[in-house]
């Protein structure tokens, strides 16, 4: 009988330590129980997204304001469309923001960085951030670095 107990006792811990690593899952993946907040969209274009991609973070001083939406590939001006979903009560964006694609740490997540610009008038949903700065990529600025420092004279 006190085996049984034991079984049992292991069995429910078992059965607990699943639900518990399929929350810790969900909750890492960027997906949520819970209801959406209400959101608007706009838009920014970027020469290189570096590794971003969609449900990223987009951030102003540290605070999440929103997330990525969409990544698509602007075929007339050949660079990236990054649609972003930006909570309702963040209504106060100045038109003269700037975007520019971070990373946490130093090879963690890609990001949206918003810098808020000085103007009076705001950003409407569907409308665009004109001043875009995209990713610093690490194999870039390596392969930069040793290609300019060997081809280099010496004086």
């Amino acid at each position: 009988m006190r085996n049984k107990q034991i079984e049992l006792l292991v069995g429910v811990f078992i059965v607990f330590g699943f639900f518990a690593l399929a929350y810790l899952a969900i909750q890492v993946s960027g997906l949520a129980f819970s209801d959406k907040k209400k959101s608007y969209q706009i838009v920014a274009r970027f020469d290189d997204i570096g590794g971003l991609t969609a449900r990223a973070k987009v951030a102003v001083a540290g605070v999440t304001i929103g997330s990525v939406e969409s990544i698509t590939f602007d075929k007339e001006l050949y660079v990236a469309l990054v649609k972003m979903n930006i909570d309702q009560d963040v209504d106060n964006l100045p038109i003269d923001s700037s975007a520019a694609i971070l990373t946490s740490g130093l090879l963690g997540e890609k990001y949206i960085g918003l810098s808020i610009g000085a103007e009076d008038t705001f950003l409407s949903p569907g409308e665009e951030i004109y001043d875009t700065q995209s990713a610093l990529v690490l194999e870039n600025l390596i392969s930069q670095f040793l290609f300019n420092s060997t081809t280099g004279e010496d004086k």
